[in-house]
């Protein structure tokens, strides 16, 4: 395994708590783009909400995004996910599987993304979300 990081989500507060964690731990963001940078983006896309933003530190990194508009409330103490970055597609689908047996769910089939990674989400038995992907 690659490694292991935090995946947080925020309501609308991302880009704010990203500079906050950023001024705390003297990291610099590396990334922020908004669901109007997205490839579904339009007239109704939710604006200036982050899609996804990180920061990289000496031996993982911190990912965040707002949760869209039109979601359901976010859930304080479960707005985060672990995030497994694998070897290939088949561990992917493989760790995907196994973490989301015995009463989990898979929340998201890993499949190719815009982004140009193989990625999928779960939640386990034990209600921990999981991101699970790789570079392919």
């Amino acid at each position: 395994m690659s490694a292991i990081n935090v995946y947080l989500t925020f309501n609308g507060d991302c880009r704010e708590a990203m500079e906050f964690y950023s001024s705390v731990f003297g990291a610099t963001i590396d990334s922020i783009q908004t669901f109007a940078d997205g490839p579904e983006s339009g007239a109704d896309v939710d604006g200036d909400r982050i899609m996804h933003a990180s920061m990289s530190f000496d031996n993982g990194s911190l990912m965040a995004s707002d949760t869209p508009e039109d979601s359901p409330d976010l859930v304080v103490g479960g707005n985060f996910s672990l995030t497994l970055e694998t070897k290939s597609p088949e561990q992917t689908d493989d760790w995907l599987e196994q973490l989301s047996s015995d009463g989990g769910a898979v929340t998201m089939p890993a499949e190719k993304t815009f982004w140009g990674s193989y990625f999928g989400m779960c939640r386990d038995r034990f209600g921990i979300n999981w991101m699970v992907m790789c570079d392919d």
